[in-house]
């Protein structure tokens, strides 16, 4: 789903190289990180998901950068369950810094990749550089389809998690039990499943109406 105006870029990671999309206003104002669906079940940076999130993000300022998992793509090293991608998550921000500057930074996710980066979010938060806006779609949290289990880190206020109503892979309830000791609000998406098959506008719309321009 790249397009022409998407830039592909090798970079390096703790384990080998990490393949990138990234996606840039003529005026870069901020850095978004979007992180992909479980890379041992086609999650890949091309999801259209994490295509959504980008392109929205990109239209608010940011410089959204898509990382392949590790294993994914001409991304190297072995699937680690979403720890090692925590660390390749941050590594790829590291370069972001280098490269555009200590900019405001967001954090975006669908599925797998929403769990990385609540843990990337809880490595930052107490840093120099924690993120400002996160927005976490379809996140897995606790028991899930393929006998999979996730202890999901929380996030800040103000965050932004959007779930399906019909999410056949994290059940809604997963999410609800997740976001309540925190106070979270969650926005459900009537008859949305997983994947949000023909609902990705209502993401788009959503994160342009929660945030404003840089």
């Amino acid at each position: 789903m790249s397009q022409p105006n998407t830039e592909s870029v090798l970079v390096k990671g703790p384990d080998g190289n990490i393949e990138l999309l990234i996606d840039a206003p003529d005026d870069v104002r901020g850095i978004a990180i979007v992180a992909h669906p479980h890379p041992l079940f086609g999650g890949a940076n091309t999801n259209k998901v994490a295509h959504t999130l980008a392109r929205s993000l990109r239209d608010l300022g940011y410089a959204a950068i898509r990382p392949n998992f590790r294993g994914v793509g001409k991304s190297e090293g072995e699937h680690d369950h979403g720890m090692a991608e925590t660390e390749d998550t941050l590594a790829v921000l590291a370069w972001a810094h280098s490269r555009y500057g200590m900019l405001p930074l967001a954090l975006a996710g669908f599925s797998f990749g929403a769990f990385v980066q609540t843990r990337v979010a809880a490595r930052l938060a107490d840093g120099v550089t924690p993120a400002k806006r996160i927005v976490l779609v379809g996140l897995a949290s606790g028991e899930v389809t393929g006998a999979r289990k996730y202890a999901t880190e929380p996030v800040a206020r103000g965050s932004l998690i959007i779930h399906g109503e019909e999410d056949e892979t994290v059940p809604l309830a997963n999410v609800l039990d997740w976001a309540r000791p925190l106070e979270m609000p969650v926005v459900v998406v009537p008859g949305a499943d997983h994947f949000f098959h023909g609902r990705l506008h209502i993401i788009r719309d959503l994160i342009a109406d929660r945030w404003d321009p840089l």
